[in-house]
C-alpha cells in the first residue's frame, strides 16, 4: 500500500509561496494576545516614559499651545510624531493604545525582516523558523511591544535599514542603498543609537567604494549615502537651534540625558563612567538578562560562523558588522557617561534601563537561525535547548524588562496625588501649574484635559504664572524643597506668593497646593493667551 504524498507536497508548496503571509499572521496574532495579556493586567504603561512619551504626542494636537513645538529638545521626535494620527482621541491615549500600536506593527515589521534577512543569507527554512522564533517568543521583546516605549520602533527601523544595506552590498543595486540610507534615517529620529548605526554604516559604504574603484569611487558611494542618512540628524541640529536657539540644546540642556547622568554621578550611582571594564560588563549582563545565558551563548556561536564560515562571502560579512552597531555604542554610551544602567550585584542596586539589552534581539535571532542552518546534525539538540529555556522562561515570567519597569527609577507611584487633583480639578475651573520635568506623570495619571496644565510648553501660560501664579494657576504640583523642580525654585523665592495657597496634601512624589477663596474673583480661568505663537 502506498501513501499519497501529493496534498502534503502540494501544502508545503503553497506555505513555501505565502511564507511571508504567514509570518505576518502569526506575529500579528502574537502581538495582540499579549497586548491584551499585559493591557488586562494594567502592565503596559508601568514605565514613567511610556507615559510621558504619551503625554508629548497628545501636547502637539491638545493644550494650551498645541503644535509641533511641543516635541521638545531631549526625545527624539518621529515616535510622537506617529502618535499624533490617534492620539487625540482619549481612549487612545488614556490607554497608552497610541503608543502600543506603533510598537506592535514594529514587532511584527522586525520578525519579517529577521525572516527575509536569513533567506538573503542562504539559511534554509528550519533555520529562518528559528531565528523568528527566538525573536518572536522572547519575553522581553514581547513586553516592551505592548507598551508606548521607542525599542521596538528602534529595531524595526535598524533592521530595515540593515537588510537593504546587506543586500546592497551583496549586489550593488542603487535602489537598495537609498533605501538602507532612508531607514537609517528614520532610526536616527527615534533614539541615539542610530545616529551611530549611520556612522557605522557610512564607513562601511566607504570601504566598499574604496574596495571597488578607489578613493573616487568611494567619496561618490558615501555621499549620496550619508546625504540621506544623515538628513535626521541635520534636521535635528536645525530644530534644536529653531526652537531653543543651540544646535546641541538636546545634549547640554537641563533636561538632556547628561544632565540627569551628572545628577546621578553626584550621588555616586554612575559606576560605568570612565570604567571601560564596568561598562562592558554592564552590557554583557543586559544581553543575558534580556535573553537568558544559553541564547546569548548561542547567539555567540551563530555569530562566529557567521565571520568564520568561508561559506559566508567576505561582503556579507562585512555588510553583517551593522548588526553589532548596538552593541559598541552602549559601551561607549555606559563608558562616557552618557546613559546609565543598574544591574544588581555589579553597577546598581536594583534595576534600570536593562531593557538595552533587546538592542541586540534581531541580531541574536539572526545569529542563532544562522547556527541551526549550518550544523544540520545538531538541530535538534539546538532546538530542543531553545524550546525549553524559551517555555521555562515563560512559566517563570522572567521578563526583566518588566522587573525594569517596576523599578523606583522607572516607575513613580503617583495615583494618591494625581486621583486628589482629579478630584479636585475635575468639578472645578482652573488651571494647574506644574513642572512637566519633575511631574509628567502627574498629567497622566490624573485624566485631566491637556489644556488644564501650565507647564513649561505654554508660553506666555508659564512665563505668567511662574511670576504670578495667584493669576493663573488654581492649584500647584511641586517638590517643595527641591530646588530641581522649577516651580519650587520659583515660587520658594518669593513668600508673598505662597502665602496666597494652602497645602491640600503632601504626597511621596510632590505636594499638591490650591489658592485660596478670597484670592479667586482675580484668578483667571479661561484662557487668555490664545492668539500666542
Amino acid at each position: 500500500m502506498t501513501i499519497n504524498t501529493a496534498p502534503l507536497q502540494n501544502l508545503a508548496l503553497l506555505a513555501r509561496k505565502h511564507e511571508v503571509f504567514l509570518v505576518s499572521f502569526f506575529l500579528a496574532a502574537l502581538s495582540a494576545a499579549t497586548f491584551l495579556i499585559y493591557y488586562s493586567q494594567g502592565l503596559t504603561l508601568a514605565y514613567n516614559d511610556a507615559r510621558s512619551h504619551l503625554d508629548i504626542g497628545r501636547r502637539i494636537v491638545e493644550g494650551l499651545k498645541p503644535g509641533f513645538a511641543q516635541i521638545g529638545s531631549v526625545w527624539l521626535p518621529l515616535p510622537h510624531f506617529l502618535m499624533t494620527f490617534t492620539i487625540w482621541n482619549d481612549f487612545m491615549w488614556h490607554s497608552g493604545l497610541a503608543g502600543s500600536i506603533q510598537s506592535m506593527v514594529s514587532f511584527v515589521a522586525t520578525g519579517i525582516l529577521i525572516y527575509l534577512f536569513l533567506r538573503r543569507l542562504g539559511v534554509g527554512t528550519a533555520g529562518r523558523l528559528a531565528g523568528l522564533g527566538v525573536f518572536a517568543f522572547n519575553t522581553n521583546v514581547l513586553y516592551l511591544q505592548t507598551t508606548a516605549m521607542t525599542e521596538l520602533l528602534l529595531l524595526a527601523t535598524m533592521t530595515a535599514g540593515s537588510y537593504k544595506f546587506l543586500a546592497w552590498y551583496q549586489e550593488q543595486k542603487l535602489p537598495d542603498l537609498i533605501l538602507s540610507a532612508f531607514w537609517f534615517m528614520l532610526a536616527t529620529l527615534i533614539r541615539y543609537d542610530g545616529w551611530f548605526l549611520v556612522i557605522t554604516a557610512t564607513l562601511l559604504v566607504a570601504w566598499r567604494g574604496w574596495k571597488k574603484g578607489g578613493w573616487q569611487v568611494a567619496e561618490g558611494m558615501t555621499l549620496m549615502f550619508s546625504s540621506l542618512g544623515f538628513l535626521g540628524i541635520a534636521l535635528w541640529l536645525l530644530w534644536n537651534q529653531l526652537i531653543f536657539n543651540n544646535f546641541l540644546y538636546f545634549a547640554i540642556s537641563p533636561y538632556s540625558a547628561y544632565a540627569q547622568q551628572q545628577a546621578l554621578l553626584s550621588q555616586g550611582n554612575l559606576a560605568t563612567k570612565g570604567q571601560l571594564l564596568v561598562s562592558f560588563l554592564s552590557y554583557l549582563s543586559s544581553l543575558v538578562f534580556s535573553h537568558t545565558m544559553v541564547v546569548f551563548l548561542l547567539g555567540i556561536a551563530g555569530a562566529a560562523v557567521l565571520w568564520l564560515d568561508k561559506k559566508n562571502s567576505l561582503h556579507t560579512r562585512i555588510a553583517a558588522l551593522c548588526l553589532l552597531a548596538p552593541f559598541v555604542f552602549n559601551i561607549i554610551s555606559l563608558y562616557l557617561g552618557q546613559s546609565a544602567m543598574f544591574i544588581p550585584g555589579l553597577s546598581g542596586g536594583f534595576w534600570f534601563n536593562v531593557r538595552y539589552g533587546i538592542m541586540l534581539a534581531p541580531s541574536v535571532a539572526i545569529f542563532i537561525g544562522l547556527l541551526i542552518d549550518r550544523l544540520k546534525n545538531f538541530r535538534p539538540v539546538i532546538g530542543g535547548i531553545l524550546i525549553f529555556v524559551m517555555v521555562f522562561s515563560h512559566l517563570n515570567q522572567d521578563t526583566v524588562a518588566l522587573e525594569d519597569a517596576r523599578s523606583n527609577l522607572s516607575y513613580f507611584n503617583v495615583s494618591s496625588l494625581s486621583d486628589t487633583l482629579n478630584q479636585r480639578a475635575s468639578q472645578n475651573e482652573g488651571f494647574i501649574l506644574l513642572s512637566t520635568a519633575s511631574h509628567e506623570t502627574v498629567i497622566f495619571g490624573s485624566s485631566l484635559p491637556m489644556k488644564r496644565f501650565i507647564t513649561e510648553g505654554t508660553g506666555l501660560y508659564w512665563q505668567t504664572a511662574i511670576v504670578a501664579p495667584h493669576r493663573l494657576a488654581r492649584w500647584i504640583v511641586m517638590q517643595t524643597d527641591f530646588t530641581g523642580d522649577l516651580v519650587w525654585k520659583s515660587v520658594s523665592s518669593r513668600p508673598e506668593v505662597l502665602v496666597k495657597y494652602y497645602i491640600v496634601g503632601r504626597f511621596p512624589t510632590g505636594d499638591l497646593y490650591e489658592i485660596k477663596p478670597e484670592y479667586l474673583p482675580q484668578l483667571s480661568t479661561t484662557p487668555i493667551y490664545s492668539g500666542q505663537k
